[in-house]
């Protein structure tokens, strides 16, 4: 089976979109799904988000698994400024439709008994623990979603190239073995 790249112009018009329920599901890309939030920092802030991205790498590092429920490709995030205010952009690429990875990152949040990086951010509900629909009109509200996706081994999941990794390591290590 060959693997060809693909890509995909996203819809203009969300409002043909299938409605889940917080909103519009947007159609798996090759890339899989995934959205790109924007919003204004807390002032003084900044020092805080590098905290909790080195947080998040120690958590990952002790426990490599620790953020398998959201069944992510990659996380990025930024901190820029523009017109002397900073913003926070927060892409991430999951496998899970926009309402599942949303759910599934306030039920993570709360069963680790960690707080969110985007509580620095203004205009953020406080009681997004208590009330995950707050939270996930705050990141709808936010998104900018892409309007073009592309992905080299297109549609494949997390889980998928995991696997496909696992069985390539496995037979390199029969390999290796043989010599």
């Amino acid at each position: 089976m060959e693997i060809k790249p693909q890509a995909m112009a996203m819809p203009e018009d969300v409002t043909s979109l299938p409605q889940g329920k917080y909103g519009p599901i947007f159609p798996k890309s090759p890339a899989c799904h995934g959205f790109t939030i924007i919003a204004k920092i807390i002032p003084g802030r900044e020092p805080v988000f590098h905290e909790y991205a080195r947080n998040i790498e120690k958590a990952v590092a002790a426990i490599p698994n620790c953020l398998a429920p959201l069944k992510l490709h990659y996380l990025r995030w930024v901190l820029f400024p523009i017109d002397g205010v900073t913003y926070f952009m927060y892409q991430g690429i999951f496998d899970t439709d926009f309402d599942k990875y949303t759910e599934d990152a306030v039920a993570l949040f709360i069963s680790l008994g960690v707080n969110t990086v985007f509580e620095n951010l203004q205009g953020f509900p406080e009681d997004w623990k208590t009330n995950p629909e707050a939270f996930i009109k705050f990141v709808r509200e936010h998104q900018h979603p892409s309007f073009m996706e592309y992905g080299e081994y297109p549609f494949f999941s997390a889980d998928e190239i995991k696997k496909a990794l696992a069985v390539k390591n496995a037979f390199t290590n029969m390999l290796d073995q043989l010599q």
